[in-house]
């Protein structure tokens, strides 16, 4: 985290943001309307109106490309997608493999964009981004509002899967609870514990995390995902995170109590859910690697990016066995 845009103006002088104490905060999203079935936002669900800005290693992003593949909307809704390395002038594209140009202005670095919805904006430039063409600003930049939008307000567009439902009426408190539950230890967790600058504030953070992990491998041991039998978006929230993790948390953040390899029931999850289909091409372990080891100057100087470990998301899971 580099910089950020303040009254439209780009700033490289800011550091990760952190408390008096060493504790990393995650910036709160800015742009947080909606997109509706029935236009009633303001903002109707149509094919071919939005755009949706992606970093590949990003985690929250991650989860709007999964959920864009699982409900076949790749035809509805255009997608750019950033390279790995995040430097002083933040997101952008450079060339590299697995980048997908900005087919609407042709920008150089994300925040181009975010200066286009608002030219006076304060804030962070993060992905994911949902653009509307039309009335041609930022719709929404909070990856678990994005990703239930796509859920289900996308339905009536022509190639939807609206068989599809990754957050039924029936299941949505309970959705909800655990989308909650596992943000803070687990998915912003490597990030506290990643970025502290204490001593105090990261064995907080790291045991919190650990602490939540044991308790996912307990739950994955009595039923097949996070709310029970069916897939939700809870575990698409969840997998981002587990899929990083012994490539990138584990050492690089210092998340070295134990690797999900060493977790059966995690591990066997991770594995499932990253051969469902349309899920593993939505993984750039190259971009995910490179992200982290090369953007993170202050926790990786020489930005050396490491050739291990060897991990084989395909090889066989034992959850079909386990829960049929």
């Amino acid at each position: 985290m580099p910089g950020m845009l303040v009254e439209g103006e780009w700033k490289t002088e800011d550091s990760i943001p952190r408390d008096s104490e060493g504790r990393f905060v995650r910036s709160t999203t800015s742009f947080r309307d909606r997109v509706t079935a029935d236009g009633s936002s303001g903002f109707a669900a149509e094919a071919g109106r939005y755009h949706l800005y992606v970093a590949n290693a990003c985690p929250w992003a991650h989860r709007t490309i999964i959920l864009r593949a699982l409900k076949g909307l790749e035809g509805a809704i255009s997608m750019s997608v950033v390279g790995s390395y995040m430097g002083e002038d933040g997101w952008g594209w450079y060339g590299e493999p697995g980048e997908v140009p900005d087919e609407l202005f042709g920008s150089r670095f994300l925040r181009e964009v975010y200066q286009k919805a608002d030219p006076g904006y304060t804030g962070r430039v993060t992905t994911p981004v949902l653009w509307d063409k039309e009335t041609g600003t930022i719709v929404n930049n909070e990856s678990r509002e994005i990703i239930r939008m796509l859920d289900h307000e996308f339905d009536g567009v022509e190639g939807a899967r609206a068989d599809v439902d990754l957050c039924p009426e029936d299941l949505r408190e309970e959705v909800d609870r655990v989308t909650d539950e596992i943000y803070d230890p687990v998915n912003n967790g490597v990030y506290r514990s990643g970025f502290a600058t204490s001593q105090p504030a990261y064995e907080e953070a790291v045991t919190e995390l650990f602490g939540a992990l044991d308790r996912w491998e307990a739950v994955l041991g009595e039923q097949r995902y996070l709310t029970g039998d069916r897939i939700t978006e809870a575990d698409w929230c969840m997998f981002p995170t587990l899929v990083r993790f012994d490539a990138v948390y584990h050492g690089h953040f210092k998340c070295n109590l134990r690797r999900i390899v060493d977790y059966p029931n995690l591990w066997n999850y991770t594995k499932e859910l990253y051969q469902y289909p349309g899920v593993a091409e939505t993984v750039n372990m190259d971009h995910i690697k490179k992200h982290y080891y090369r953007s993170h100057e202050g926790i990786n100087p020489t930005r050396i990016v490491p050739k291990g470990p060897i991990l084989d998301f395909t090889e066989p899971h034992d959850r079909d066995r386990r829960y049929g």
